[in-house]
Parts: C-alpha cells; sequence; structure tokens
C-alpha cells in the first residue's frame, strides 16, 4: 500500500484535506428520527466500468454546505451528497468539525436550510447531517466501489472554492486504489490516518469535501475527502493531481450506523457535550495540558485553569489531548463528571462538573 502524509489545509476558509507527498517535500445520546422509509439505502452492485466510457455529468443530490465556527471565528465551506428525500446527507467529518452553525443548500431546488448533526465519525472522516425542514429532496444513486478499477473514468463534483451555486464538475480517472494517507490538523497537531481509498488525478481543490466522486454511470462510487498541496490544480496544467475519496461501500456502512443511533468509540450520536477547553500536550507534563478556557464554560465554572494538565476524567486516566477528547465523546450535553487536574504548581485538585453543548469533534 502506497503511504501518503496527509495535511489538513484551510484555504480561503474552505475545509479540505490537503495532502503532502513526501517525496516532493513540501509543506446526550440523541438517536436520528425519522420513520423507517428514511433508512439509508444501499449502493448497488456496480458494472466495471470500460476504460473508453465517458466521465458522467452532475447528476442530483448535491448540497452545498457552509459552515460558522465562532470558537475560533470563522468560516468554512464544504459539500454533501442526499440520502434521503427528507433531509440526510452525508459530508466528511471535517467539513463540519467545530461548527457552531451549519447551513446547507439543496442545489437542485437552491433552498438554504439550518442543518443539524446526527452523527458522525472522526476516525472515518463521515458525519450525517439533517437539512431542517426539507422534504422531496432528488437523493444522489450510490453504487458500490467493489468494482471500480484503475483507469475508470471519474466525474467529482462539489462547492469548489466555497463559491456556493451550480457545483463544479471535474473528471478524471482512477489512478490507484487501496491507498493510505494521514492527516494532519495544523489547529490542534492532531492526525488521522485514513486507509482504502480511492485515488483519482480528478482536480478537486478545497471546499469539494464530502462530495461525490461518480462513476460513468453517474453514480456515487466515493466521497471526495482529500487533494495533493503545492499541485496543480487543473487538469490542463499537468498530471501530478491526486484526490482521494472514501469508498461509498464504507461510507454508507458508517451512515447507516449514525442513522441507526449506534454510537462506538469512534462514532458519536447526536450532541457533543463541551468542557470547555483548549488542551495541548507537552512531553514534560502528564495528561492534557490547558491551552485555554473558554469563558463562562463548564471549565472556567470548576475553576480549571490555564497550565494545568487535565489527568482524569470521570474516573478515567487522561495521558493526551487525544485521550481527553475520546472521553469526552462518550458523553452528552449535561452530564455530570468528575475532572481532576493537576495546577503549574503541582497540586491535585477536582470538580464536578455538568458539561454544556459544544461543536462537533
Amino acid at each position: 500500500m502506497n503511504e501518503r502524509t496527509l495535511r489538513r489545509g484551510v484555504r480561503a476558509a474552505m475545509a479540505l484535506f490537503l495532502v503532502t507527498l513526501l517525496s516532493l517535500l513540501v509543506p446526550g445520546c440523541r438517536i436520528a428520527q425519522g420513520p423507517p422509509a428514511e433508512d439509508v439505502p444501499p449502493p448497488v452492485t456496480a458494472t466495471p466500468e470500460k476504460k473508453t466510457a465517458k466521465p458522467s455529468g452532475r447528476r442530483p443530490g448535491v448540497v452545498n454546505i457552509e459552515t460558522e465556527q465562532n470558537l475560533r471565528d470563522t468560516r468554512a465551506a464544504g459539500t454533501g451528497v442526499v440520502l434521503t428525500a427528507t433531509g440526510l446527507v452525508l459530508t466528511n467529518n471535517h467539513v463540519i468539525r467545530g461548527a457552531t452553525k451549519i447551513q446547507g443548500t439543496d442545489t437542485d431546488n437552491r433552498r438554504t436550510y439550518t442543518a443539524r448533526v446526527v452523527g458522525y465519525d472522526r476516525a472515518g472522516d463521515i458525519a450525517v447531517i439533517r437539512l431542517e425542514g426539507a422534504t422531496r429532496l432528488k437523493a444522489a444513486a450510490f453504487a458500490s466501489a467493489s468494482g471500480v478499477e484503475i483507469g475508470d473514468p471519474v466525474t467529482a463534483v462539489g462547492n469548489a472554492g466555497g463559491e456556493g451555486g451550480r457545483p463544479r464538475v471535474v473528471t478524471g480517472r482512477v489512478t490507484a486504489l487501496e491507498q493510505s494517507v494521514t492527516a494532519r490538523d495544523d489547529s490542534s497537531g492532531t492526525t488521522e490516518r485514513l486507509t482504502g481509498l480511492i485515488e483519482t488525478d480528478a482536480p478537486i481543490e478545497p471546499g469539494d469535501s464530502g462530495g461525490p466522486l461518480l462513476n460513468s454511470d453517474g453514480k456515487v462510487i466515493g466521497i471526495n475527502t482529500a487533494a495533493s498541496a503545492g499541485l496543480p490544480r487543473s487538469a490542463s496544467e499537468g498530471s501530478d493531481h491526486r484526490g482521494y475519496a472514501i469508498p461509498s461501500d464504507r461510507a454508507l456502512e458508517i451512515a447507516r450506523q449514525i442513522q441507526r443511533g449506534e454510537a462506538s468509540l469512534t462514532v458519536h450520536i447526536g450532541a457533543t457535550a463541551m468542557l470547555g477547553v483548549k488542551v495541548r500536550s507537552n512531553a514534560n507534563s502528564p495528561g492534557a495540558v490547558v491551552a485555554e478556557v473558554i469563558p463562562g464554560s463548564p471549565a472556567e465554572t470548576a475553576g480549571i485553569p490555564v497550565g494545568a494538565s487535565i489527568v482524569t476524567f470521570d474516573g478515567r486516566g487522561v495521558d493526551s489531548p487525544n485521550t481527553l477528547t475520546t472521553l469526552m465523546l462518550a458523553h452528552h450535553p449535561g452530564d455530570i463528571v468528575q475532572v481532576q487536574w493537576t495546577t503549574a504548581q503541582g497540586a491535585q485538585v477536582s470538580a464536578t462538573v455538568r458539561l454544556a453543548e459544544g461543536p462537533p469533534q
């Protein structure tokens, strides 16, 4: 398997994982509501594409997503794929991560809806949101990615540049399968490993994350999640561009789990709990070191100071910021937990806090 390093970039405040090729050396349980008819549909079996087939044009079921991240005072844009006529939408987790407000515009009826998070999988970079009040949307058609082969023509559709309006359509071919990348979030320093991805030379760019990768029949075979950084951004500039998509089968499997309301170690359902601290790691301090305390948060009320190291959360040991995030995701707003920390002066302090509601992680 070809391993690449992937970096989460924010260009013009748009969401997209950006891949840096190593050889270039460049830089509360809240179960989704709805009748059984809303179940996420399985993909149809795909017929292997002929290498001479033409790429597909745009198909229905694309949503332009815009988010506000008030805790970071930023905005971001991405793309989603309509799963059901009543407003369930599939996208990347990194598109909605940190969002305090989400809006989705269906590009078929051109209506804009307020969206809420149904659930998300941090490890798989998949999220499901609901467009509130949506009806009679045109759902995208999915195909299994099991029949995809190198050389197959593909079309990527998305909110390129975060400009909204009619989605941009770009074409290319499948260049590799079962690819692995490591995602780095520059804002937190954390990394995520994604495996089994479809690699293409379709020139996707910031804003396209969460959009569909289509086969020549116009069916979704993947969810675009990453693109190479520092490389040509259009086919006319060269053939070194690489885009990466999560296979449709895996994306829909996670979406169905979220729709059923089944939480796991990586899948979170419903609203996200918040303690109210921004943390970092420190080789000289065990636990998660508090870099910032959000005003009015449970952490401020409990008296957790900047510079303290959180060492236990709800009776579980905390050895890193990632561990604290994982433990937090097992809870929901309103939960009461015990938090213990060590001050910069070495004092051991603990407090009982009621978790607030925060942005998805």
